[in-house]
């Protein structure tokens, strides 16, 4: 176990450094309006580690407390879509788990993407089961052009420009809005701003393709620290 977690410690310290990389080539992507190939395969690499550490935490996990574990038998980090899946593929990839270590089988149950707060591990699991078997999962740039309205003492409206639309007779805090404008008048005590937000989504995962593998990273060695604690 003493290799396995030195393997844990080296893939993180790796995507710490992978993430800065990303950030850089993510910001860079979006200015050219294109996902440039280098930042597909960083990506592609970076999911793979993490999952990677997944599969070590797994190894662990069965080494230490299923001591009935069948010998090559194919088995993962239990990442499952609901209550009834997760009992059965635990209880067959981690055998007597749950009496061995009551604690670390419900604290696996606890991360489970279907539990709030968690969605984040289904979505990593899924992207990075595209990664392998369709090549690299393609990243759509999206834009949402927000209007927002800073208050004398700091309170804020926003809106979606190009989902609501105001005619006459619309106030914004005591203004008035120019229908023509589709913008508050001038007034001293508010604060107009556009802001045009930009972002890469991968498909068919609609948020921030950048925000799930920042989440991820974060959520991962939160999970390192609890289960080998457990163990």
């Amino acid at each position: 176990m003493v290799n396995r977690k030195n393997n844990v410690k080296a893939l993180i310290t790796h995507a710490e450094k992978d993430i800065k990389k990303i950030e850089d080539e993510y910001r860079a992507s979006l200015q050219a309006r294109k996902v440039s190939d280098d930042l597909k395969i960083d990506i592609k690499n970076f999911c793979e580690n993490l999952r990677s550490v997944l599969d070590y935490l797994a190894h662990d996990i069965r080494e230490t407390n299923c001591v009935k574990a069948k010998f090559n038998e194919r088995f993962y980090f239990p990442i499952l879509l609901n209550r009834e899946q997760f009992e059965s593929k635990t209880n067959r990839w981690f055998p007597d788990l749950i009496i061995n270590k009551p604690d670390l089988w419900n604290y696996l149950e606890t991360v489970q993407p279907y539990h709030t707060g968690y969605e984040w591990l289904g979505l990593f699991n899924k992207v990075n089961i595209e990664n392998k078997h369709s090549n690299l999962v393609e990243q759509t740039r999206t834009e949402r052009n927000e209007i927002r309205v800073t208050l004398q003492g700091g309170a804020q409206v926003s809106w979606d420009s190009n989902s609501v639309k105001f005619g006459n007779g619309v106030y914004i805090a005591g203004v008035p809005v120019d229908p023509s404008a589709q913008l508050p008048t001038p007034h001293p005590y508010q604060k107009v701003e556009k802001i045009i937000w930009v972002d890469f989504q991968f498909t068919d995962i609609m948020i921030s393709a950048l925000h799930l593998l920042q989440q991820t990273l974060a959520g991962i060695k939160q999970v390192i620290e609890h289960v080998y604690q457990l163990i």
